[in-house]
């Protein structure tokens, strides 16, 4: 008999072998059928069936411990994985997956609330092959997920599609049956009591999940909740490390700005101190934003830098910034009223600086205000000297012969070369006898004057302006003279009817120097007033050359000579040029009564030469040269230059 028969340490020892190989539990069973097969005595297979049930205990004991082993391994991995990464995803995956494989299930997922929408969604899968399970989105209280979220515990299921113990919807169970998923485990991700989302497990086929594997999930969902935790938290420390840096750029420009603001406060204060001109302004407080500065006046003109584009809309933007106390964009640029109360006094042009922060628009509006402070001294020192120099011209235009040389000399001590050549514009309101509106006109010739050497001053029953005018010389029979006047007295009558809110009549004279000389001008600019007036052109501005021979009766020295080039100079020009005869056809015409038959004779030329000849006159005076105002004008100069001579 062999040891076997009598003893049982053979298979004890292959109990051992089995043991420390780690075989497959059926292959304890096959020492004790051997034994039986070998005819062992029944007290030997006792002590081998009593062996085999503890080598299965410590199979199964071992067993537990590596797979405890393997828990404790994944657990400690993921734990680093949550000290090593910043990046959520990477960890959530991590943990999704070491479920899966712990758990030995086909599919784990991780699903997290959407406080948003109302409802989960899926965040992480591992194992899924469903597009349509990978994008489902679970209403609260719905589904497996849902009640592990109510409820706060795990569950599971060994067959999802007939547990009745939650709520089936149709998305869902579709999803589900997509993917194929039968038996189902979820443990919730639990942070301070409150449900922050569910981690699954799930197989293809029915299965019942030990506590064990309950409590490995809840676990690694222990984990993801501790990601999350942790993640939002670093995403609160970063906005909140975001907000503390923008906090601390907003401080440090804010102190740039003020001490911006500091600065160009006190320059421009130093600026008033020093009495410093406008221009002087806009020079410093374009350095200080590093744009361009324009200074316009309340008409528009530019008082210091480049005028605006006409038409460019600066006058709505004036308007609108105005209307809101403060500077307003226009375009790539930006707009400041100038005020003094309610009155605009200008206008500030930024150009250079489309986008303009706070504390430099202050300092922008800031130097509004300083140029409306230097507008304003400028007014009043102008209007004192203009109330003094207004005496002198009363006084001029009273008594010019009573003492010349006094009042050139007075002239001289305000300012004022009287011995140089000025023009004498006499302006009146559209009722002459309207005192009220008389001292508006003044007020209004004095801002028209404002920044010139001129003045002005209330006489009689119209406002007198005594505008320098070096660039044209006085003297009888300048034709550039008299163009002069005509311009500017169209010019004044224009901006004087704007700055005064009603239309002004304005007569010129001609270029004077010398009190007597300037008393004349001033005699003939009322004259052309008057005429203005009873030709029914008030509101308009003339000189006595443009008045035709009007002002040939009404000029002081009678140009005749400057008349007859006015009216008849093309026709004159034409016929010296080829040697025609336009002037005399014309003056037969007129002689003849207009009968081109007696003109014909009268020339002894065809009647159809009278006509050729008379429509070269249309040509060059215009369509009009036979009206009647036209024609008397002509005939008046035909007649003179008959007088006067070759």
């Amino acid at each position: 008999m062999n040891d076997l028969h009598t003893s049982s340490a053979p298979a004890l020892r292959r109990l051992l072998d089995l043991l420390a190989s780690g075989a497959a539990t059926e292959d304890f069973a096959d020492v004790l059928a051997d034994a039986r097969r070998q005819g062992a005595p029944a007290a030997v297979l006792s002590e081998i069936d009593g062996a085999t049930w503890q080598a299965l205990r410590v199979h199964r004991t071992m067993r537990q411990h590596r797979r405890r082993e393997a828990e404790l391994t994944a657990l400690f991995d993921t734990a680093g994985d949550l000290a090593a990464s910043r990046d959520l995803d990477a960890v959530l995956q991590a943990i999704v997956r070491r479920a899966r494989m712990l758990l030995g299930t086909d599919t784990a997922y991780l699903t997290l609330p959407d406080e948003a929408a109302g409802d989960t969604y899926m965040r992480v899968t591992d194992g899924s092959v469903s597009v349509l399970f990978q994008t489902l989105r679970l209403s609260l209280g719905d589904g497996l997920g849902g009640l592990v979220a109510q409820a706060a515990r795990p569950y599971a299921t060994p067959d999802y599609r007939t547990d009745e113990r939650f709520h089936h919807t149709g998305t869902i169970d579709a999803g589900v049956l997509d993917e194929g998923l039968v038996a189902i485990i979820g443990v919730p991700l639990l942070l301070g009591g409150r449900v922050i989302g569910v981690l699954f497990a799930a197989d293809r086929s029915p299965r019942a999940f030990s506590p064990d594997e309950v409590a490995l999930l809840c676990t690694l969902a222990a984990h993801a909740a501790i990601a999350l935790d942790t993640a939002r938290s670093l995403a609160d420390t970063r906005a909140a490390l975001a907000e503390l840096n923008s906090a601390n750029e907003l401080i440090r420009a804010h102190a740039a700005a003020v001490q911006r603001a500091e600065r160009g406060h006190d320059r421009l204060t130093d600026l008033v101190l020093r009495g410093a001109e406008v221009p002087d302004v806009a020079a410093a407080v374009a350095a200080l934003l590093g744009g361009e500065i324009a200074v316009l006046d309340a008409e528009g003109e530019p008082l210091a830098g480049r005028a605006a584009a006409p038409g460019a809309g600066l006058a709505e933007a004036a308007a609108a910034s105005r209307a809101e106390g403060r500077s307003v964009r226009h375009g790539e640029a930006w707009v400041c009223a100038v005020l003094a109360g309610q009155e605009q006094l200008g206008t500030l042009v930024l150009r250079g600086r489309p986008d303009l922060a706070d504390a430099d628009r202050r300092l922008f509006e800031r130097a509004g205000v300083v140029t409306a402070l230097l507008l304003l001294l400028r007014r009043s020192v102008a209007e004192t000297e203009n109330r003094v120099r207004g005496e002198l011209l009363a006084d001029l235009l009273t008594a010019p012969d009573r003492d010349p040389a006094g009042l050139t000399a007075r002239g001289r001590r305000l300012g004022v070369d009287l011995g140089r050549p000025h023009l004498v514009l006499v302006a009146e309101p559209g009722d002459a006898r309207d005192t009220g509106a008389r001292s508006r006109l003044a007020g209004a010739a004095g801002r028209y004057l404002f920044g010139s050497r001129g003045i002005s001053a209330e006489h009689a029953e119209a406002v007198v302006l005594l505008v320098p005018d070096g660039d044209v010389a006085a003297g009888d029979g300048d034709a550039g003279a008299g163009d002069a006047a005509q311009r500017v007295a169209g010019q004044a009558a224009e901006r004087l009817a704007r700055l005064a809110g009603f239309p002004v009549t304005v007569g010129a004279g001609r270029p004077a120097a010398g009190p007597v000389a300037l008393a004349a001008a001033y005699a003939e600019g009322l004259r052309c007033v008057r005429a203005l007036r009873v030709l029914g052109r008030s509101g308009e501005g003339a000189s006595a050359r443009a008045l035709g021979f009007l002002g040939v009766l009404l000029g002081d020295g009678h140009d005749v000579a400057g008349f007859v080039r006015a009216t008849l100079g093309p026709l004159l020009e034409y016929d010296a040029r080829r040697g025609t005869e336009l002037v005399r056809t014309l003056r037969a015409y007129f002689d003849c009564g207009g009968s081109l038959t007696r003109a014909k004779d009268e020339l002894h030329v065809h009647v159809n030469t009278v006509v050729q000849r008379l429509d070269r006159v249309e040509v060059l005076l215009g369509r009009d040269w036979n009206a009647p105002e036209r024609s008397l004008e002509l005939q008046l100069a035909l007649r003179l230059q008959l007088l006067s001579g070759p």
